[in-house]
């Protein structure tokens, strides 16, 4: 996974109670872990070896730890993980229903797309954020090599059936888009989140959000994902795919 860009990191005292930017931020990384759990299990049993469906499930049951970290830190927090996660149902499920892949190969795609975008993006808020959320935000955003084990599977596959690379090229296009799409919805629904990718940020407990309300801050989602679009090229020639 490719680190994003840099931010400023916002001076949060430890001792401070995380604001609800945060909450939800850390809602939004658990339901997405939590689903993206269910759908690579489901991948390792479609994989066409004994190798990768090894792979496959070793993430999943990544996956679900980073899940589990998340969901306590919500605990602790003194919040309803499930009640905290329920905003982002829809929006997510939402876009992998707009993303259903039609192969083996596009859900491999899928799953080092979205996986690197959204840990991007989720490191760029969490920067504006306090220490520990920021060290909870690196763990489970960590790749550990696995990203690059299911770019090589993919980069294999298209030097073996060079045809295929328009069409995923064109289907990794697709998924950053829709990507977009969704994270803006979500900026416009949860004010105190979509604030954190303001240049005011605000991260703590009864902070009023940054920006100069809704219109700046979906402008601001669409900057932020205007520079991880240079990652996202990164990773595409990682898979052997053209930009």
């Amino acid at each position: 996974m490719t680190n994003g860009p840099a931010s400023d990191n916002a001076a949060v005292d430890p001792d401070e109670k995380p604001g609800r930017g945060v909450i939800d931020l850390l809602a939004m990384m658990a339901y997405a872990e939590l689903v993206a759990f269910f759908r690579l299990a489901d991948d390792a049993g479609l994989a066409p070896d004994l190798a990768a469906k090894g792979e496959l499930a070793g993430v999943a049951a990544t996956e679900y730890a980073h899940y589990k970290l998340l969901r306590d830190r919500l605990a602790e927090l003194g919040v309803d993980p499930e009640a905290a996660m329920r905003p982002f149902v829809e929006p997510l499920n939402a876009w992998h229903t707009r993303t259903e892949p039609q192969s083996w190969l596009e859900s491999l795609v899928k799953t080092y797309v979205s996986d690197g975008i959204a840990g991007d993006f989720y490191r760029y808020i969490a920067d504006r954020t306090d220490d520990r959320t920021r060290a909870l935000v690196a763990e489970v955003v960590s790749d550990t090599g696995r990203g690059e084990a299911i770019a090589v599977r993919i980069r294999a596959a298209v030097e073996d059936d060079p045809k295929l690379g328009g069409r995923l090229s064109l289907w990794a296009r697709r998924l950053v888009g829709e990507a977009l799409s969704q994270a803006q919805l979500v900026a416009a629904q949860r004010v105190e989140l979509a604030a954190l990718l303001t240049p005011q940020g605000g991260g703590r407990e009864g902070e009023e959000p940054g920006g100069a309300g809704p219109s700046a801050d979906l402008a601001a989602v669409s900057r932020v994902f205007a520079k991880l679009t240079e990652a996202h090229s990164a990773r595409l020639e990682a898979m052997g795919l053209s930009g």
